[in-house]
């Protein structure tokens, strides 16, 4: 699976289809071209994965003891709208508009990617995320980052 990294701005068309920039499809293995799975974020957004990434999280999940609510209920949500998408020929995704709703997305938008997935924001939200940034991102990397190997966890 290929590292992906980048801010796109991108417009949706009159019919909720997204465009793939050229440079996160430069990103994306050959493999990982074809097909992808949007799903709802754990913020109000869009989250894109390209679809061996999707059967890789999809396996953690199903690993999951359903006779426990706390986890019926989290594969309930996490895969609620999920939705498989193949490109077209002018290498545009057709967004469901259920998905577009949940993320208050109607025309312009931010493709957020990084590591294995790509986040889809409207850009009004994406910028008020950015503007809500810790008052001392220095101590917030401290607090995340700073922990050495087989340190203790929260």
């Amino acid at each position: 699976m290929s590292q992906l990294l980048g801010e796109f701005e991108c417009k949706l068309d009159g019919k909720g289809r997204l465009a793939m920039p050229a440079g996160l499809l430069r990103q994306l293995d050959a493999a990982d071209r074809a097909c992808f799975v949007v799903n709802r974020g754990f913020e109000q957004h869009l989250v894109l994965y390209p679809q061996r990434e999707w059967a890789t999280i999809s396996a953690e999940i199903d690993q999951l003891n359903l006779y426990v609510k706390k986890n019926r209920d989290f594969v309930r949500y996490f895969y609620r709208g999920a939705t498989e998408l193949k490109l077209d020929a002018s290498h545009r995704l057709l967004l469901p508009r259920r998905l577009l709703d949940y993320a208050a997305i109607s025309d312009e938008v931010v493709l957020f990617a990084y590591g294995n997935r790509m986040e889809i924001w409207a850009r009004h939200l994406y910028d008020s995320l950015l503007s809500d940034e810790p008052e001392d991102f220095a101590d917030l990397a401290e607090e995340i980052m700073g922990r050495r190997p087989g340190d203790l966890q929260d």
